[in-house]
């Protein structure tokens, strides 16, 4: 497809193209220390929704959003669990592609368990897929990446940075396969792996993807004493990363229930309503 139909892929297509972003994952299957998810209100982060949807209700919340802004042309899934973790967001696009086949369908995930969910991801109708990829190195991504959970198991330190970046590459490798666009988001991290942005940039490529979106680190959680990165050290991380890969430069960092034209329209709010603070959303 052309990514210049998707406002989350390319610059291009604002300011008349809007998304919705569907927050029906409530788990997730590692442990960020830089993640601090939740069910809020007012708060722009990223992995924060007010309320998590069922895949039922996907579809009729997509209706309603397009009646309030018609320039949709996109509903993904971006949180605020991983949206591989469990069944719901295939569920959730498939139900919302057969009531509305005309538009793009879209998933981000840490990619853990991306291989594996591929023929569910196809069936779906998801064409443009975000993989984050902060570190292709395991002593590095350790450090941003407490562990991970596979099949009930914890794994941390090494092993679970080795764990994660493996199933990342074959994960992407298999979308590439599949014929998706695939897009690499990295959460840069000063002292930690902003001199390592364009090994990212250059592996990733290799692996296939088309496109890398640099995101500065908004210090919380286990890195909450982390300083937000310069405008010089981010500068430096996207010229790093453009000698490997087109870089993405109008990152918003939207929460998992944004809905609207990206920088210009929010109407979470009015398709929310007020939240439902639901005990389901978690780790593991």
């Amino acid at each position: 497809m052309d990514i210049k139909d998707h406002p989350c892929f390319s610059a291009r297509c604002q300011p008349g193209t809007g998304r919705i972003h569907l927050p029906v994952a409530p788990r997730c299957n590692i442990f960020c220390r830089f993640c601090a998810r939740g069910l809020t209100r007012g708060v722009e982060l990223p992995g924060n929704a007010s309320r998590i949807l069922t895949p039922e209700e996907a579809a009729g919340v997509v209706e309603t959003a397009l009646l309030l802004c018609p320039d949709i042309r996109v509903a993904g899934v971006a949180g605020p669990g991983d949206p591989l973790a469990g069944p719901e967001s295939l569920e959730a696009l498939r139900l919302v592609k057969a009531a509305h086949p005309g538009i793009i369908s879209c998933l981000s995930t840490n990619g853990l368990a991306l291989e594996g969910a591929m023929d569910g991801l196809v069936a779906a109708g998801v064409q443009t897929l975000t993989v984050t990829v902060n570190a292709v190195d395991p002593a590095i991504l350790a450090r941003l990446n407490r562990g991970v959970l596979v099949d009930g198991r914890f794994s941390g330190g090494l092993e679970g940075a080795s764990i994660l970046l493996a199933a990342q590459e074959r994960g992407v490798r298999a979308a590439v396969r599949s014929e998706m666009t695939v897009k690499i988001n990295t959460v840069l991290v000063p002292g930690i792996n902003a001199h390592h942005v364009g090994e990212v940039a250059r592996a990733v490529r290799g692996w296939g993807a088309d496109i890398i979106n640099i995101i500065p680190v908004i210090p919380a959680h286990d890195l909450s004493h982390v300083p937000a990165p310069t405008p010089g050290e981010y500068a430096e991380a996207m010229e790093a990363a453009g000698r490997h890969l087109t870089v993405k430069t109008n990152c918003r960092r939207c929460r998992a229930d944004a809905c609207g034209i990206p920088g210009l329209s929010d109407f979470s709010e009015a398709l929310y309503g007020s939240p439902g603070f639901q005990e389901t959303f978690s780790h593991g």
